[in-house]
Parts: structure tokens; sequence; C-alpha cells
């Protein structure tokens, strides 16, 4: 599983079950709608009214498990915040690709946009003769991610293979 093929598994998905802990500790969990960016942030629209907007902004830590069918799953270990300004746009326009009803939602009182910043990622597929788990976690999701758009910036992006080494092929743990 290399980190295109992670992109691609998680576009043929919609939903996502995200967890978060309540101010008094206790935990909540919600299906979501989400749209993935190419630098494996994961974006979700919600009514601030929900639990799990008092939840984030008093604990930033969130989880999302995402594909629970045919044994394959991706769970995620993150920081969730709410974009503003051109960030807030940012987001939007590619949430707004994988959802277009999204736009009609604007007009809703209390309508907010979490962005997730992977800390942790883990790839797990039980199929019969498929059977493997792969990790990536926070230092290897920013560095390599970071030092490859400062390259890309720079015109010394060749391919994708030669900037993100290790992170397009992670260990596989079994």
């Amino acid at each position: 599983m290399t980190r295109a093929e992670l992109i691609v598994f998680l576009r043929q998905h919609r939903l996502a079950v995200q967890a978060s802990v309540s101010p008094t500790g206790a935990p909540q969990a919600a299906v979501v709608g989400f749209a993935v960016s190419d630098d494996l942030e994961f974006i979700f629209d919600t009514d601030v009214s929900s639990r799990k907007i008092p939840n984030l902004r008093a604990n930033e830590k969130i989880a999302l498990v995402i594909g629970w069918d045919e044994e394959c799953t991706v769970q995620v270990d993150g920081v969730a915040d709410e974009p503003k300004g051109e960030e807030l746009s940012r987001i939007q326009k590619i949430y707004f690709d994988c959802f277009p009803d999204g736009p009609s939602r604007l007009a809703w009182p209390g309508i907010t946009y979490i962005r997730v910043r992977p800390t942790w990622i883990r790839y797990s597929d039980f199929r019969e003769g498929t059977r493997q788990i792969v990790e990536w976690r926070a230092d290897d999701l920013r560095s390599k991610i970071a030092h490859g758009l400062r390259q890309a910036k720079q015109g010394q992006l060749l391919d994708g293979e030669a900037v993100f080494g290790d992170l397009l092929r992670p260990a596989n743990l079994l």
C-alpha cells in the first residue's frame, strides 16, 4: 500500500465514523461525510450544535475510521481545527468537489468545517490472500510532504517516488 493507493482507497469512501471526547471525558462518535485532500487532510462539515464541536474545541484530538466494509479499514488519529479565511475557502473547495450539495448547506445557521490533520494512519486489509497492515506516523506524514512541496515549488520535483521515498512505501507490519 503506497500513499497514492491510500488516497485512492479513501476517495472510494464518503463516510467515516469520527470519535472525540466530551469535556467531561465521555466518548462520542458520529458518522460524517468526509473529503480528503492530496495532503491527507480530512474535511467534514457539521452544525455547531452537534456534540462534536464543543468536544473538539475543548480537545482537538480526534479519531476516524473509514471503509469498514469488505474487511478493509483505515484508522486515523489526528488533530482537528476549524480553518478560517483563505484556508476555509481552500478546504471548502475540496469538500464541495466531493459533495456537490455542500454549498447549499452554507445557508444553514451554524454550519462549520472541520479539518483533521493526521498524526497516525493505519490501513488494514484482512481479506483472505491479501492480508496486510500498513502504518504511517506523524513525522513521515509531515516532514516528507513538506520536503516534497518545497522541492516542487523550486522546480526540483521529478517524480513522487524520488521525493517521498519511504512515505510512498511504508513498512508492511505483517
